[in-house]
């Protein structure tokens, strides 16, 4: 019975030697390619390129938001010079300002298309 066992064993080591090689060279192959695939994709010059595009759309939203309180505040402040009503001018355009620099960000990021987007 020892002898059937390893005769049966013998002849299963061959066949999942076979298996297994065959399996380790498929990933190989498959490692080969991603390397390749990685290696022409990623290049150092990329990288920096679509980081400084990233600090570009950082600092154009940054600047959208601030213009807009910017400029409201200075319209405010002229209506209060202009009609004598002191703060409220300028705490009521600064707050608009603010609302218009917030809907300037959102459409220059794309999360709305303008004023007629009402999400139909």
């Amino acid at each position: 019975m020892s002898d059937d066992t390893r005769k049966h064993g013998d002849a299963q080591r061959p066949l999942d030697e076979v298996a297994l090689s065959a399996r380790l060279r498929r990933l190989g192959d498959q490692l080969e390619i991603e390397r390749a695939s990685k290696a022409s994709g990623s290049s150092p010059g990329a990288s920096a390129s679509s980081d400084r595009t990233a600090m570009a759309r950082g600092l154009r939203l940054s600047s959208e938001l601030v213009a807009g309180v910017l400029v409201g505040a200075g319209l405010g402040w002229l209506i209060d010079r202009g009609l004598g009503i002191s703060p409220w001018g300028l705490i009521v355009f600064m707050l608009l300002g603010f609302v218009a620099g917030i809907v300037n960000v959102m459409r220059a990021a794309g999360l709305s298309s303008g004023p007629g987007d009402r999400g139909n």
